[in-house]
């Protein structure tokens, strides 16, 4: 004899509750959700169904709060976007500190630090960018670089008139730090108990030091 198909004792599975929340908290929620289905999963397998699991909501709730993914997903890009950047501006102390350039460079490499703690998802996808990363979303970041690259070329350019080498291009040295910073940022994410900030701070102040050597 067969086994009944069902037991009508065997409790149903509910779909989830999700909790009332302010529209604005439950967006964030969900963007958050959405973030960490990328960075586990890749851009390739984020979808409505999948952050509605990872936020352990209903697909309704998702749909009320963004309409559809593409709208979710352009605002998640808007919100990492803005603070990703203002976060690495305030990475750069104020100028008054290249009075001291080992305090400066110091400094510097403190805050960048921090804000790789304290937001590694972000700077995962920025510095570490997936192959499957949509071209949307690689035009932004390279937009940033390039705002963030006219930003310190402004800023060498400001060090130089105060006694800098003449001989020294801002433009060509911008690229250059940048990309340092990049990669200083990258090894930090990846091998965080090999490159200790200390150690990075040593090559950091040797790389400044060129720019404006300690008076």
């Amino acid at each position: 004899m067969s086994a009944p198909s069902s037991s009508p004792d065997r409790p149903r599975k509910r779909r989830p509750y999700a909790r009332r929340l302010p529209i604005a908290e439950r967006r964030e929620q969900l963007l958050d959700a959405a973030l960490a289905v990328i960075v586990s999963d890749g851009y390739d397998r984020v979808s409505i169904d999948a952050i509605a699991k990872r936020a352990d909501v209903a697909r309704a709730v998702v749909y009320s709060a963004f309409g559809d993914l593409n709208a979710l997903l352009t605002a998640l890009l808007d919100r990492q976007q803005a603070r990703a950047f203002d976060r690495l501006l305030r990475t750069v102390p104020d100028m008054d500190a290249l009075r001291d350039p080992a305090a400066f460079v110091a400094e510097a490499v403190r805050r960048m630090g921090a804000m790789l703690e304290q937001d590694p998802d972000t700077w995962r996808l920025i510095l570490l960018t997936p192959g499957n990363t949509p071209t949307v979303v690689r035009d932004r970041i390279e937009a940033d670089r390039e705002r963030f690259r006219r930003r310190v070329e402004a800023w060498i350019s400001r060090v130089l008139a105060d006694g800098g080498d003449p001989r020294l291009d801002p433009q060509v040295l911008a690229h250059a730090l940048v990309a340092c910073a990049e990669h200083f940022g990258r090894i930090a994410l990846t091998d965080p108990d090999r490159f200790t900030a200390d150690r990075l701070i040593g090559q950091a102040q040797v790389i400044l030091g060129v720019i404006r050597p300690a008076r």
